[in-house]
């Protein structure tokens, strides 16, 4: 069943699911920014998101050694970094939610979102035409 999707169709999947955990976490920044003391959360997982659809070649690599470090492969897990953001103003309180700066990157990482779901759509209506399913 791992061989009916492509490649394309594996990285939209993971991309959606990086972006929900995105949305998640900005809600969660939108949600405490009030809360005296909260640190704002910041997720990228655009270099795990490169990794997982493999844009660099590297699945073709191998090691000759159990010394060598591991290049990529079937086993590379794709985990996005989620760390305080360092970018953000220590508020009086302590707080260092930009609740404009938020609420922008939860806009766009749902038109993001809504484009990799349309994408997914697409292809499956092609699998669809192509099995002869009208």
């Amino acid at each position: 069943m791992s061989n009916l999707f492509d490649k394309t169709t594996n990285a939209l999947a993971t991309s959606l699911a990086m972006r929900q955990l995105r949305h998640n976490v900005t809600a969660a920044n939108v949600a405490n920014a009030e809360t005296p003391g909260y640190h704002a959360k910041k997720v990228d997982f655009e270099e795990a998101l490169s990794r997982a659809i493999d844009l660099d070649g590297l699945r073709g690599m191998s090691t000759s050694s159990l010394d060598h470090i591991s290049v990529g492969g079937p086993s590379a897990a794709v985990r996005p970094d989620v760390y305080e953001n360092p970018e953000g103003a220590i508020n009086n309180d302590g707080n260092t939610v930009d609740l404009e700066k938020e609420m922008s990157a939860l806009s766009e990482n749902a038109i993001l979102y809504k484009s990799a779901l349309q994408l997914i759509n697409k292809k499956m209506a092609a699998l669809k035409y192509a099995i002869g399913d009208r």
